[in-house]
């Protein structure tokens, strides 16, 4: 617990300390001495501007047994029929990774009413562990059994870390098992990296992109962090090596007072998360009817049309189509981004492109720090020539 400590016999003027904090909170007992009062907002003002009558003291908060806490785990999502999530093998792959670095176990956690065909594809990606939580009353999602669940096996085994997808599920609960824990979540974190001390490392964008937060949790186990779909790669496939542990829970931790009434399927759509060419319109493009511009590029490229952020807020394209903090992230072999600067919000959902090829007209556009190809110069001159390139290329090799 923080405070600040107050030495009456460095106090001189009595009034002039009180005045050095704006909040108005030192105040005069009825003693006559100088004491902090409720509205202190840990500024240390007084500390600085004192003259030493005021210390701040933070008293060492209690820890936890780090010792007692070993593996990285990974929640893998399931769809009602089985299907895992992608999501879940590319935290697989991460989790490796961090694990490798404090040499602890990578375990995976399956909920659902049919895993079979996600145990295999764990076990197939590296997986050393995978606990099974498999019930019919797991088959759709529902809060209350699935952190029921997830509460049981971290209780049970005590991962150090607990990496979930950045998913409508994950999302609903990550926050959720962390606060049974009384322990942090980071959301939406872009990088991890794991210290020796076993603390994990989450860097995720904060205040709109502007700053990159830095965070840990040291004091707390387990650690919560979600990430998003195509942020890290899938792992190669290995030989399976891990084990299957299988769990039950009591038919009262199954309880939910949400019903289920039926399950309509959306119309399968390809997003721009699937595509492998894109092609991004920003705020360069200066009217709607020249985006079919670059709908033409995308469409000889075989690719699709993306946009920033200032394109959807125009109304100009839909949110289906933005790439970024708010909107999709995406990780294309190719990604062609025309009159983008590169805000750091847009870049965190297209940085892990194969290939960037960046048009702007201002060669100190930030966007040409990550690109690959950086072309300098008007969009409305350089993509007509290229569409007439690569067109002319693919009339010449048929």
């Amino acid at each position: 617990m923080s405070r600040i400590e107050i030495h009456q016999e460095k106090i001189a003027d009595k009034a002039a300390a009180m005045a050095i904090c704006p909040f108005g909170a030192i105040e005069q007992d009825a003693s006559g001495a100088l004491a902090i009062g409720a509205g202190c907002r840990m500024c240390r003002i007084c500390v600085r501007k004192g003259g030493g009558a005021f210390e701040f003291i933070e008293d060492a908060a209690p820890g936890v047994d780090k010792s007692a806490w070993r593996g990285v785990a990974v929640v893998a999502e399931l769809s009602p029929d089985g299907a895992l999530h992608p999501v879940g093998l590319e935290l697989l792959g991460k989790a490796r990774e961090l694990a490798a670095k404090i040499n602890h176990p990578v375990m995976a956690v399956v909920l659902g009413a049919r895993t079979a065909g996600a145990v295999d594809a764990l076990l197939a990606h590296g997986a050393d562990e995978v606990h099974v939580y498999e019930d019919p009353a797991l088959e759709h999602f529902r809060v209350e059994p699935y952190a029921a669940a997830l509460e049981d096996f971290i209780s049970k085994v005590k991962p150090s870390s607990v990496l979930v997808g950045g998913t409508v599920n994950g999302r609903s609960l990550a926050p959720r098992v962390a606060a049974r824990f009384r322990t942090g979540l980071t959301a939406d974190c872009t990088v991890l990296d794991m210290s020796p001390s076993t603390d994990l490392d989450q860097i995720r964008p904060a205040y709109g992109g502007n700053i990159m937060a830095h965070i840990n949790t040291p004091r707390h186990r387990p650690q919560f962090a979600t990430v998003r779909y195509k942020i890290f790669p899938i792992p190669p496939k290995c030989e399976p090596h891990g084990s299957v542990v299988r769990h039950t829970l009591a038919p009262e931790k199954l309880l939910s007072r949400i019903e289920v009434l039926g399950r309509t399927p959306k119309t399968a759509e390809k997003g721009i998360e699937e595509a492998e060419v894109l092609v991004v319109c920003g705020r360069g493009v200066r009217r709607p009817e020249d985006i079919d511009m670059l709908r033409e590029l995308a469409s000889v490229l075989g690719g699709r049309l993306a946009c920033s952020r200032a394109v959807v807020e125009a109304g100009w394209l839909d949110a289906r189509h933005q790439i970024g903090l708010s909107g999709r992230t995406v990780k294309p072999k190719l990604i062609i981004t025309c009159g983008v600067s590169g805000a750091i919000q847009f870049v965190a959902g297209m940085g892990g492109s194969e290939t960037i090829v960046a048009i702007n007209t201002d060669p100190e556009a930030p966007i040409f720090k990550v690109a690959h190809v950086a072309l300098v110069g008007d969009l409305y001159a350089i993509v007509p020539e290229l569409i007439a390139s690569i067109r002319a290329k693919k009339e010449a090799q048929q």
